[in-house]
């Protein structure tokens, strides 16, 4: 998992310079590794999907929804989550735009096992970032991306991580 970060804080670093276009906005969805809690917790594998508003080159409002599943010793679980914040955007190079994000919002989680089932909706609350690489023409790029989530309730908040490659489709221009 570090591994992940240090390659996504280099791109971030190594960003080469020269005059990239902004788009109006973006939506884009792919597949989701969900890791809820620490070491004793659950792999989840889902899809998760986004959509963006641009107001400049550097700064826009995303909302993304997941759903991730899995079964860890034949107990159902599902996790849902709802966010929406701001994004921040590094668009000095058409080769690759870093990005970071601060995600607020809700989650749904759920488990059975036996005919027996419960559920919790607790605050949802992450952030992370990733890089665009354009595919082709550039309205196309390749999104791998690395979260940190935060799901609270009750007093107590269980950790997630999340990391997520999707296909995003950029639209409009600005």
């Amino acid at each position: 998992m570090r591994k992940f970060m240090w390659v996504g804080l280099a791109l971030c670093v190594f960003a080469m310079t020269s005059h990239a276009q902004t788009p109006a906005g973006d939506i884009s969805a792919g597949y989701s590794f969900f890791r809820a809690g620490g070491s004793g917790g659950v792999n989840l594998n889902g899809f998760n999907s986004s959509a963006a508003f641009h107001a400049n080159s550097w700064f826009g409002l995303a909302g993304d929804v997941g759903v991730y599943r899995g079964s860890p010793s034949g107990v159902g679980v599902t996790a849902y989550t709802y966010t929406f914040g701001p994004r921040f955007s590094y668009r000095k190079s058409d080769k690759i735009v870093p990005f970071a994000q601060v995600l607020f919002g809700g989650s749904h989680l759920s488990a059975s096992f036996g005919g027996a089932s419960g559920s919790t909706n607790p605050f949802a609350y992450g952030f992370g970032g990733g890089v665009e690489l354009p595919l082709g023409s550039g309205k196309v790029a390749l999104r791998p991306e690395v979260d940190y989530f935060g799901l609270r309730a009750n007093g107590s908040t269980l950790n997630c991580m999340r990391m997520s490659v999707g296909v995003v489709f950029h639209i409009g221009q600005r």
